[in-house]
């Protein structure tokens, strides 16, 4: 490949930042379908907070578009579409296979697709390439190649980023593997790792997550358990970590579009060769329970100090998927705030870093703009932002005896009612 001109599809969490590095280097064009988002982009906005207007133009090589017609001078495309769950909780490919067709279509001999979006083991030869292969008319490995590098990407987080973090490639065959590498490798300080095959690193990827869900998922029943035995949870994590080979996780509700979707891409392809996955699913499912958990503890302690359940007002504090971040995508505290309501509860909802234009549109919550010193029969800290964590928990409780419950453990315990 005499010159490389790179395309990525996906200009969110995953792709702004890989386009922006490319683009320093090579002639990189970063597309999304998205028009909005393009366009706030090109004004040096991004809804994420984490890329402003100087981290864009400083990639000079880098332009950014919605039309698919510039696509075509491109000879090295990237994928970075999500990957999200259907509402039966099955692997919904549809983004990565409208990005496949978009991309078929200006598909041309010599050039290499790589899919970055996280999938089970088997999808990107499997579903993409025969996509690939139909919209072309070209053949795979004869007139075009496809690797994989899967993101490592974690929202929110200002010290592993795209730079720092080692990267892992492959090829659909060695010389392309090898091309792979040598691409990331060109913006990757922190190095690459070199997989055997395209399986293997979608596998590993996959895996990544489905460990960190299940090792959550244990501490999650830990607090089940000691919550019915008056044990406070935090207080025996805290113990427990003076051992030098203890695991530090803690309980929390498990989210988001990696945690808490892609233990059921590994469990949808185990089930398609015949295996029943069982703590894979076990664990997935105690944390998808985790906010009904909180929820009726909530109530509990509100039933203890006598307060009158229907009616009854609770602030819930955070609505994205984790701390620090804006992501609002398969967060949990929206079942938790869903179950409060069943039970009678007007739930005012704050959050300084959702967009409440996208909370009302994608879940139908208001989002109050900043505590104005309602008087709370409950309060529900869920989500531990910064400035969440700063919040005079006395004053919420504004000379009434409100039940505080902590998720995340972010108050002293003496402030509050309960932790998770």
């Amino acid at each position: 490949m005499k010159e490389i001109k790179i395309a990525i599809l996906g200009l969110g969490y995953v792709g702004l930042p890989l386009a922006i590095e490319f683009g320093k280097r090579y002639p990189t064009l970063g597309y999304d379908i998205n028009s909005k988002r393009v366009n706030d982009l090109k004004k040096g906005k991004d809804w994420r907070k984490d890329f402003g207007g100087d981290k864009i133009t400083s990639s000079k090589f880098l332009e950014l578009s919605d039309n698919t017609k510039d696509l075509e001078h491109c000879n090295v495309f990237i994928v970075t579409v999500p990957t999200p769950l259907n509402k039966n909780k099955h692997p919904d490919l549809s983004p990565l296979i409208n990005a496949s067709i978009s991309i078929s279509k200006v598909l041309k001999k010599g050039d290499v697709v790589i899919y970055e979006s996280t999938v089970y083991p088997g999808a990107t030869e499997e579903d993409c390439v025969p996509v690939l292969e139909r919209y072309s008319g070209l053949k795979f490995n004869k007139d075009f190649f496809c690797g994989y590098s899967p993101e490592r990407i974690n929202p929110g987080d200002k010290v592993h980023t795209l730079t720092t973090i080692k990267k892992i490639t492959s090829g659909s065959t060695p010389k392309i593997r090898d091309f792979v590498d040598n691409l990331y490798q060109s913006i990757i300080p922190a190095g690459t790792f070199r997989a055997s095959s395209i399986r293997v690193a979608e596998a590993a990827k996959v895996i990544e997550n489905a460990q960190r869900d299940i090792n959550i998922a244990f501490v999650n029943e830990l607090a089940v358990i000691f919550n019915r035995l008056e044990i406070d949870t935090n207080e025996i994590l805290e113990a427990a970590s003076t051992k030098w080979n203890f695991l530090p996780f803690k309980p929390g509700l498990v989210g988001g579009h990696c945690i808490g979707v892609d233990p059921y891409y590994l469990a949808h392809k185990a089930l398609e060769v015949g295996y029943n996955p069982q703590i894979l699913l076990a664990g997935r499912r105690l944390n998808d329970e985790m906010g009904s958990f909180v929820a009726f503890n909530v109530i509990k302690e509100m039933v203890k100090k006598g307060f009158r359940i229907p009616g009854s007002q609770v602030l819930v504090m955070g609505v994205t998927f984790k701390e620090n971040c804006p992501d609002i995508r398969n967060s949990k505290v929206i079942g938790l705030i869903r179950d409060l309501e069943e039970f009678g509860c007007t739930v005012d909802v704050y959050d300084p870093l959702a967009d409440p234009m996208e909370v009302r549109e994608k879940y139908n919550l208001n989002i109050i703009p900043y505590l104005n010193g309602n008087r709370y029969d409950a309060v529900v800290a869920a989500v531990a932002h910064d400035e969440i964590k700063k919040v005079d928990v006395k004053k919420l409780k504004n000379g009434h005896d409100a039940v505080i419950y902590d998720v995340k453990a972010i108050y002293p315990k003496s402030l509050v009612d309960r932790r998770l």
